[in-house]
């Protein structure tokens, strides 16, 4: 049987202990788990997998194969995999995984490819990487395919645009796009899990100092507040003039980043474009300042820009890299400018990825019933499957919530009454 790429298969018992602890703080997921142990709603399903993996995307793998599919997983970014857990899913749950924490972009792919290999039914991405190198490079897998999912903002920009384009292959459901993992992952989930990783590569005091965020949606609304919430003074750049208005209602300030270049500390990007912080913009910033990147590719900052205005680049600590430019400032750059909540620490809480992973299963579930029905097209995750995750998380808090009254309903459907 084929176990995959990981770096020390010794290490699955610790990521199994790891992997329970996670699953304490995912009853929804669990809960969806025991009637796919019951009903195998994937049985005779292949689904390829390329998402960071981790504790939570352990439990949810866990749960397609529990369902009756056939898993393949790989790594969505090259510093995210957590090397106990790919043990543990390659040499105790078998799930052939192909993922090793700091692997070259040539093993990256060469991974991605692997798990492309065993030809399956549907794709399920964080970053779009999978189904991009199908439409790239193996575009002969298309015929047996059903479908895929996407997890992230980034992702869905890319299948949105490929289906403009009119060159998406298969039907997608954009998960990201689900109340119940955008609003909660995206916001609570990066939010904290940002911060976490800039305070344990650092170990820096946010209070009082001035923290530069790229970008205002759920995600950087979440590091805004925590950041905010920790003393900082947080400074908002932004493209969008909804998004920048709604930063300054929620009273931050919003500046182009020419201007906030040379007032922040810290610098965290979360826009899913590319070229955020750029070499002009490197030359305004403080002496010491501090740079990071929280959106999905490490695209937002020009890194090759930085090393070629850099005389001396050294690592001063694990994730920390200090940039000399040639005229004697010092710039550092966390976690290579990667996903720096995953590099440098454990990413989401269980308990956000507990929504988010409900998603991609009942969405695996709902496209074996209904793909051949759909086009080749972006779709979001249906309302009944959003709405009917939600309820499960109230339930697991012992959260319970009102419910219409028949008048209630007949008075929202009706046009009739009036004042």
């Amino acid at each position: 049987m084929v176990k995959g790429d990981v770096r020390n298969p010794s290490l699955a018992a610790f990521g199994d202990k790891r992997i329970e602890w996670a699953a304490k703080e995912m009853p929804v997921l669990l809960l969806i788990r025991k009637r796919f142990v019951k009903e195998k709603p994937l049985q005779g399903l292949r689904i390829g997998c390329c998402l960071h993996i981790t504790t939570e995307t352990a439990n949810l793998l866990l749960t397609l194969k529990a369902g009756g599919a056939e898993v393949r997983a790989c790594a969505s970014n090259p510093l995210s995999t957590q090397d106990d857990v790919a043990a543990s899913l390659a040499y105790h749950a078998h799930i052939p995984t192909f993922a090793v924490c700091g692997e070259s972009s040539s093993r990256y792919y060469a991974h991605i490819r692997s798990v492309l290999a065993f030809k399956p039914h549907m794709t399920m991405d964080d970053g779009a990487d999978l189904i991009s190198t199908v439409h790239k490079e193996k575009r002969s897998l298309v015929q047996g395919m059903l479908g895929g999912t996407e997890e992230t903002t980034t992702g869905v920009v890319r299948l949105k645009s490929l289906e403009r384009k009119h060159l998406l292959l298969y039907p997608v459901i954009a998960v990201n796009e689900a109340d119940t993992k955008h609003l909660f992952d995206n916001r609570y989930g990066t939010g904290q899990s940002t911060i976490d990783g800039i305070l344990r590569a650092t170990n820096l005091l946010l209070a009082g100092k001035t923290v530069v965020l790229s970008g205002y949606g759920w995600c950087g609304r979440g590091v805004a507040s925590r950041a905010r919430g920790m003393g900082a003074n947080v400074v908002v750049t932004e493209v969008h003039p909804v998004r920048a208005l709604e930063a300054v209602m929620d009273g931050y300030r919003v500046m182009p980043m020419r201007q906030a270049a040379s007032l922040g500390d810290l610098f965290v990007t979360l826009t899913g474009d590319i070229h955020v912080i750029r070499k002009e913009h490197f030359l305004l910033m403080k002496e010491g300042a501090i740079v990071c990147n929280a959106g999905h590719f490490n695209v937002e900052l020009d890194l090759e820009g930085l090393r070629k205005m850099s005389r001396k680049r050294r690592l001063l600590k694990e994730f920390v890299e200090e940039y000399t430019l040639r005229n004697g400032k010092k710039i550092h750059l966390l976690g290579e400018g990667r996903l720096v909540n995953l590099v440098c620490g454990d990413g989401h809480p269980a308990s956000v990825m507990d929504m988010s992973f409900a998603n991609q299963a009942l969405a695996c579930e709902y496209l074996k019933k209904h793909a051949r029905t759909l086009g080749k097209k972006v779709y979001g995750v249906p309302k009944a499957i959003d709405e009917n995750i939600a309820r499960l998380k109230l339930k697991s808090l012992g959260i319970g919530i009102d419910t219409l009254t028949p008048e209630q309903k007949t008075y929202l459907s009706s046009w009739e009454s009036g004042t």
